[in-house]
């Protein structure tokens, strides 16, 4: 047959691996031998192709895959997600959120760092402000940290905060993310072997068209092979490191953690009574202290003020003098 009777055609069928259905590629052939080695391989790997071979009379040998694999039923796919969770490890994204106080800051942010070297964890974000000013006899220095610990770990970081600062409120979040994982993972690992096929086809291929064709395919299953990857590593690092989000506030008077009793309340409140004298007048002193250039300054003006105003007023009360005089020796 005079040229080509027909184009190389591929189409991209779905293997079900764990209810999960990937893209496997059909190659072409260029003579007889590689359209039947063809044939063979893809028969090894999915008994669902069927092959359609036309002889071209020398020229070009065409192949067709087809799928016609009906869909899994509900409790099929069902028993195998669950075959796939019970033979793998449940991944569990731990979150816990922190409020605590302390009288020594410092000292608990030292610590705090120490502990999470020790335990093998790392700080991936931090915020301080370290400012000196009060407000409601409470020091404005506080700091918010998201803390990454190695999940084995965890219990004994929190009850290592518990023992250095005073805990407000804890809050905990558990994620299970094990059928996204092992989706994932299914994909990934019907990507490697879509890829592994695919460089088999290429070393067979003998035509440009074939080569150019199952090149674009295999770097869009490696760009999803890369992304699939990706996924994963971001998955087993939260769920190797659990989150620790912790807000500190430093604080005079610590937040009591149990309630009170009547006495307990009589007595703390009397106290903070005289606390709170103590810090009125001790806080006026400090502040006539600082603004004492102001105070000498405004001092001066209202004298000065004083001053010019009681002239005014004596000249005034001469002339009243002066005049009446000289009514009276009229």
């Amino acid at each position: 047959m005079k040229g080509l009777r027909e184009n190389i055609r591929k189409k991209l069928t779905a293997l079900c691996l764990a209810g999960c259905m990937t893209a496997v590629l059909g190659g072409c052939g260029s003579s007889a031998k590689f359209a039947e080695n063809t044939a063979a391989d893809t028969a090894a790997s999915a008994e669902s192709y069927s092959t359609t071979m036309q002889d071209a009379g020398g020229g070009y040998l065409t192949e067709e895959y087809a799928t016609d694999e009906a869909p899994a039923e509900n409790g099929e796919a069902e028993l195998g997600e669950e075959a796939a969770l019970a033979g793998s490890e449940r991944k569990l994204i731990q979150t816990v959120d922190l409020n605590v106080e302390t009288k020594e800051f410092d000292l608990l942010m030292s610590t705090l760092e120490q502990q999470v070297d020790a335990m093998g964890g790392y700080i991936e974000q931090m915020d301080t402000y370290n400012g000196s000013s009060y407000s409601g006899y409470r020091t404005s220095r506080y700091a918010s940290m998201t803390l990454r610990i190695p999940k084995d770990k965890l219990n004994g970081f929190l009850d290592t905060i518990s023992e250095i600062s005073n805990v407000v409120n804890r809050s905990e979040y558990v994620q299970d993310v094990t059928l996204a994982y092992v989706d994932v993972e299914s994909r990934r690992n019907s990507l490697r072997t879509e890829q592994d096929r695919l460089l088999e086809l290429l070393e067979q291929a003998e035509s440009i068209e074939d080569i150019i064709t199952i090149e674009d395919r295999l770097s869009t299953v490696r760009y999803q092979l890369e992304s699939m990857e990706s996924q994963l590593r971001t998955y087993d690092n939260k769920v190797d490191y659990s989150t620790v989000n912790i807000y500190i506030d430093e604080v005079r008077e610590l937040t009591p953690v149990a309630e009170e009793t009547t006495w307990e309340r009589i007595s703390g409140g009397f106290m903070e009574s005289l606390r709170d004298i103590g810090n009125g007048i001790k806080e006026t002193a400090v502040w006539f202290v600082i603004h004492i250039p102001y105070i000498i300054i405004w001092g001066v003006v209202i004298i000065v003020c004083i001053l010019i105003i009681r002239r005014f007023r004596r000249k005034r009360r001469e002339r009243r003098q002066k005049n009446n005089m000289e009514q009276e020796k009229k």
